[in-house]
């Protein structure tokens, strides 16, 4: 199938990606995951979030781990992985992962999720997947070699998965080519106040307060954080490029899709986006300014 010729404003696939994203990542915060892994052997929070976000790579090791997803210290990744191969086969991790995405969308958009938005947004996102290539991204090609699920509401799920993974995969390549390591590009989006607080970026991520206060130390003398933490100008505009950058490396999926595709997508998802907001709740783990603390 030929890709659409129309033409695709990046910040409009930026501001798509982001309205999408949440259908997949409340899967990091609702408790049907715990209740799906503990029966496996795998109780501990930080280990569910490893295991089920990586599973899709096989039994890889601790440092597979760490260089995919980043910004966490490779100490805390070490002390989960691969011990949770010990308890549960990847395959095994991976099925319960999506019965757990099956029980909470079931909840949190009620009788919407057999509605005919959830079914035209399965087929769109599915769509634009087609657009999507795997090389050098890693994460993304994991979870690409899925199969795909028949339930819209499931297949919508991995489909926003696999953009979701898409997009990271490439923010990675724009971070490294900022010059940040894992801890200062953690940082830096905090310091946006769009993300994570302070407590929580370094609680979840394991970086002790003396490991923050020597990396931020680091970045105001490069000029990109004044001596409060806040962004300096250059740090902002460091930070615009990093997301610019990803985006140019991520409109593979919404070129396919076209414009027309992607507007439509945005209108039917809308109310699914909005819907599985309650699941982000959580008292502490948002900065107020973060898309994850509104309310619609």
């Amino acid at each position: 199938m030929a890709a659409p010729t129309d033409t695709v404003v990046p910040a409009d696939a930026a501001a798509l990606a982001g309205r999408l994203e949440p259908l997949h990542s409340q899967i990091y915060f609702v408790p049907e995951v715990g209740e799906e892994l503990a029966p496996l052997g795998i109780t501990k929070p930080r280990a569910q979030y490893f295991a089920q976000r990586a599973a899709p790579m096989g039994a890889v090791g601790p440092g597979v781990v760490a260089a995919t997803f980043f910004n966490f210290n490779a100490g805390l990744v070490a002390r989960s992985v691969p011990g949770v191969w010990a308890s549960a086969a990847p395959t095994d991790i991976v099925n319960a992962r999506l019965r757990a995405a099956d029980s909470s969308l079931r909840r949190l958009l009620g009788e919407q999720v057999s509605s005919a938005a959830v079914t035209e947004s399965a087929e769109l996102a599915r769509k634009a997947c087609e657009g999507a290539t795997g090389e050098d991204r890693p994460l993304y090609a994991a979870h690409a070699d899925l199969p795909w699920p028949e339930e819209p509401h499931l297949m919508l799920w991995h489909a926003v998965t696999l953009l979701r993974e898409h997009r990271g995969d490439a923010h990675l390549h724009a971070l490294l080519s900022a010059g940040l390591s894992g801890i200062e590009a953690l940082i830096t989006h905090v310091a946006t106040g769009t993300g994570f607080t302070v407590g929580f970026a370094q609680q979840s991520r394991g970086w002790s307060p003396e490991q923050w206060s020597d990396a931020s130390a680091g970045l105001v003398e490069r000029g990109l954080l004044d001596g409060d933490g806040a962004l300096t100008e250059d740090g902002a505009a460091l930070r615009r490029e990093i997301e610019e950058h990803t985006t140019r490396m991520s409109l593979g999926p919404w070129r396919h899709l076209g414009a027309e595709g992607m507007a439509r997508l945005a209108e039917v998802s809308r109310p699914l986006s909005k819907a599985v907001l309650p699941a982000f709740a959580v008292e502490g783990v948002f900065s107020p300014r973060s898309p994850r603390a509104q309310k619609g």
